[in-house]
């Protein structure tokens, strides 16, 4: 599943680096990461928080 979301991530994102391109969309990246890096650290939290990820502490069987 963790694959997935990344493979729509990267999609989403050369969508918009398309349009941008295109003239489609008028999107400063510079001012809006300006304004909304603190919500990027608290979503990249949440996604280290919710992954899977090995347990250290098993019992060995």
């Amino acid at each position: 599943m963790r694959g997935n979301v990344g493979a729509v991530v990267l999609i989403v994102l050369g969508l918009l680096g398309l349009a941008i391109n295109l003239g489609a969309l008028d999107i400063d990246f510079a001012r809006l990461l300006r304004t909304w890096w603190p919500a990027l650290l608290i979503v990249l939290g949440i996604g280290m928080f919710l992954a899977p990820g090995t347990d250290d502490r098993r019992k060995p069987d």
